[in-house]
């Protein structure tokens, strides 16, 4: 079986927490990665009541230096240090990151027991043989990033077909995963008969921002769409002053770019008790969208 994406959803509030969603966080996890997209406040906590590890974190990517996304980072790296985190930690976000972590380590007295690397990024930024990191800038007043995490489309040996030719495993099917055709028992094989090309898989990451041109292209195509919607559509001028997004406008991009379902967050406080209201605005343009809570878990 093809290795899951799984995110899941430490803290789900806009600029002010309630009693029930956290600040801003979500922890990608494939394979041996744990990916912290932004840090809010309390977000060590919520890893806890998660039953998640925080030392098993091995990058962080920030998508901008607003308060209710980044205030748990001192904490976060601090209880890195006291448990004995012995990786390198890699902090990738927008401009002025760099200077950022240098200050936040400065004010709070950070003693360092392991090593940060810390980069401000742009368009593909990190790439291993099974997926790859993008960054792509939004507009919210100052230096912000959106995300996408893409799992490459693996090319895989299909089992039936080798049993079809009375091929067994060996060392002879190695060339067929770097696309070559083989040789075995004196026959040839072209790769393409024995083979499948898996799709690739995407889950892109918009948080605040002000509805703009480059969302569409960047998230196209994405198994998940996670979009920040701070307001309903009657709240559009209001959204438009403070540089966010209306359930309308997240709905619009995710139909225009044509992805697989569109996950909410970043609500205002004013729709804690009713939400209903973001959701039915969202599905009248695109059906398969849904809310998330703090510690929801989605799968691709």
């Amino acid at each position: 079986m093809p290795s899951e994406i799984k995110l899941t959803f430490l803290g789900t509030a806009d600029q002010i927490p309630s009693a029930n969603r956290n600040h801003p966080a979500i922890l990608l996890s494939y394979e041996g990665e744990n990916i912290l997209i932004d840090c809010g406040e309390g977000t060590q906590r919520q890893f806890r009541k998660a039953h998640l590890n925080p030392c098993k974190v091995t990058k962080i990517l920030i998508t901008h230096w607003h308060n209710d996304h980044v205030l748990g980072l001192p904490g976060l790296l601090s209880t890195l240090s006291l448990s004995g985190y012995q990786k390198t930690l890699y902090i990738y976000g927008p401009k002025g990151t760099k200077e950022s972590i240098k200050e936040l380590l400065r004010v709070f007295g950070f003693k360092k027991k392991y090593e940060i690397e810390v980069e401000e990024v742009s368009g593909k930024f990190f790439e291993k043989d099974d997926f790859y990191l993008e960054a792509e800038k939004m507009e919210h007043g100052i230096p912000i990033n959106a995300y996408t995490f893409v799992k490459k489309g693996l090319v895989r040996i299909d089992k039936n077909k080798l049993k079809k030719h009375k091929i067994p495993n060996g060392p002879h099917l190695g060339k067929l995963k770097l696309g070559k055709d083989i040789s075995y028992e004196g026959k040839k094989y072209k790769v393409k008969d024995l083979t499948y090309k898996e799709e690739d898989k995407k889950v892109s990451v918009v948080y605040d921002t002000l509805d703009n041109k480059r969302i569409v292209p960047f998230v196209k195509n994405s198994d998940l769409f996670v979009c920040e919607t701070s307001f309903a559509d009657e709240l559009k001028e209001h959204a438009k002053e403070h540089l966010h997004m209306t359930a309308k406008q997240a709905a619009q991009s995710a139909k225009n770019a044509k992805v697989k379902k569109l996950v909410l967050t970043h609500l205002s406080g004013r729709y804690e008790a009713n939400p209903k209201p973001i959701l039915e605005e969202a599905k009248k343009i695109f059906k398969d969208t849904v809310i998330v809570n703090d510690f929801d878990v989605l799968k691709v």
